[in-house]
C-alpha cells in the first residue's frame, strides 16, 4: 500500500461498544467516515474491526535478568504488534525505549520509567533499589522520564518477616505520591499482598498492578478513590510454580502465594463487580513471553467479567483511561481486523486477520 493510498475498512466497525457502523476509510494515516472523494488507489479490508488492542502491564526492553539490547527489544514489539497491541503502557523497564517512538511499524509506548523498589526487595537488575528517604526525589526523576506514569514496588518478600511486606512507610508514600501528582503523573504500584494496598489507596495512588490482595473490606476504599487495577492474570497462573520454588526457605510465603492464587478469579470478579476499573494487562517481559493480550482477555471472561466489559479493558475503555484516541474521526489509524464478532467469542483475538498501524496495513 503507497503512502498516498486509501485503505477502506468495511463489515462492522466497533467504534464503542454500542457503537458499530459499516465502514470507515484511511487517509493519509488518519481515520475519517467520510468517502474520499478524488481517491485513485485504494485497498479494501474486510471484517470486523477494533481499535488497537492495550496492554496496560507490558515490559519492552525487558528480560529475565534486567535490561535487553535494542535488537531483542524490536522482537518484543514486534510479536506484541503481530497480537494486534498497539498501544502499550509500558509499567517499568530499565532500558531506554525511546528510539521506538520514531518507527511508525512498531506499537506506540507510554512508559513508566524504571521500577522503583526497596533495597533488596525486588528481581535483581530491574529497578532503582533505594531507601525510603529517597523515595520522593527518586519518584520525581522517573516521573520526568516517563510519559505520565510512575511504577512503585510496593511489597515485596521480606526475608527476615519470610513473606510478602510493604515497601515504603506511609508518610514516604504520600510524600512521593503527591509529588508525582504535582508533576502531572500519575502512579502505580506492584502489589500482591493485602497489607500494601490500604496506605497505597489512601495515599493518592491511580492504580495498583496485579492486585491479588484486594479483599473486600478494601473494594469500598478503592472504589471512593477510582483506584484502577490491572490483575496481570496470565501472570498470576505462574503462582504455584514460584511457589514451589520457594517452599523449602520460604514456607509462609509459599502458601501466601497459593492463596493468592486460588482465589485469583473470585478477586478479579467483585472488584468488576463493586465498580473498580479493570484494564488488560499481561506483565510481557522478564519471564513471560510477548503477545499474551488475547489470553489475558480470555482469563477476564474466565474470571466472570462480560466478555464486551473485557474488550473494553483492552480498547475502548483502556485507550480512554491512558488518555488515547480510538476509531474516532481523524485519529492515528491504530486498528485490528478479524474474521468474526469479538463480543461473541473473545477467543477471536488470538487470531487478527490484518493489523493497521498508523494507517499501514502490516504484513
Amino acid at each position: 500500500m503507497s503512502d498516498h493510498a486509501v485503505l477502506h475498512v468495511k463489515g462492522r466497525i466497533l467504534v464503542g461498544p454500542e457503537d458499530v457502523r459499516d465502514e470507515l476509510w484511511v487517509v493519509d494515516g488518519r481515520i475519517s467516515y467520510d468517502r474520499p472523494t478524488a481517491a485513485q488507489d485504494i485497498r479494501t479490508v474486510d471484517g470486523w474491526a477494533l481499535p488497537g488492542l492495550v496492554d496496560a502491564h507490558c515490559h519492552v526492553g525487558l528480560g529475565a535478568h534486567g535490561p535487553v539490547d535494542r535488537d531483542v527489544a524490536e522482537k518484543q514489539a514486534l510479536t506484541d504488534r503481530e497480537a494486534g497491541t498497539l498501544l502499550i503502557r509500558d509499567a517499568g523497564s530499565p532500558s531506554d525505549t525511546r528510539w521506538a517512538d520514531d518507527r511508525e511499524d512498531l506499537p506506540k509506548i507510554i512508559r513508566a520509567g524504571r521500577h522503583i523498589a526497596r533495597t533488596r526487595r525486588y528481581i535483581r537488575g530491574y529497578a532503582h533499589e533505594i531507601e525510603p528517604e529517597d523515595l520522593v526525589a527518586y519518584v520525581a526523576q522517573e516521573a520526568r522520564r516517563g510519559d505520565g506514569w510512575v511504577k512503585l514496588v510496593g511489597d515485596w518478600i521480606d526475608r527476615e518477616v519470610g513473606d510478602l511486606a510493604p515497601s515504603w512507610p506511609r508518610a514516604e508514600v504520600e510524600a512521593a505520591i503527591a509529588e508525582a501528582h504535582r508533576l502531572g503523573a500519575r502512579v502505580t504500584a506492584h502489589c500482591f499482598a493485602e497489607n500494601s494496598l490500604k496506605d497505597l489507596v489512601e495515599a493518592g495512588i491511580d492504580c495498583i498492578e496485579h492486585a491479588t490482595g484486594l479483599t473486600e473490606d478494601l473494594i469500598p476504599l478503592f472504589v471512593e478513590r477510582g483506584v484502577a487495577i490491572v490483575p496481570t492474570l496470565v501472570n498470576i497462573a505462574t503462582f504455584p510454580r514460584l511457589a514451589a520454588g520457594g517452599e523449602d526457605k520460604f514456607p509462609s510465603w509459599s502458601a501466601h502465594m497459593r492463596r493468592l492464587h486460588e482465589r485469583r478469579y473470585d478477586t478479579v470478579r467483585n472488584a468488576y463487580d463493586a465498580g473498580i476499573p479493570v484494564f488488560v494487562g499481561t506483565d510481557a517481559g522478564g519471564t513471560l513471553p510477548h503477545g499474551l493480550v488475547a489470553a489475558e482477555v480470555e482469563e477476564l471472561v474466565t474470571a466472570g467479567i462480560p466478555a464486551t466489559q473485557a474488550l473494553s479493558a483492552t480498547t475502548w475503555g483502556a485507550r480512554r483511561w491512558l488518555g488515547r484516541p480510538g476509531l474516532d474521526e481523524g485519529a492515528p489509524a491504530d486498528l485490528v481486523v478479524y474474521e468474526s464478532d469479538p463480543r461473541a467469542d473473545v477467543r477471536v483475538l488470538a487470531a487478527p486477520r490484518r493489523i493497521v498501524l498508523n494507517g499501514r496495513v502490516m504484513s
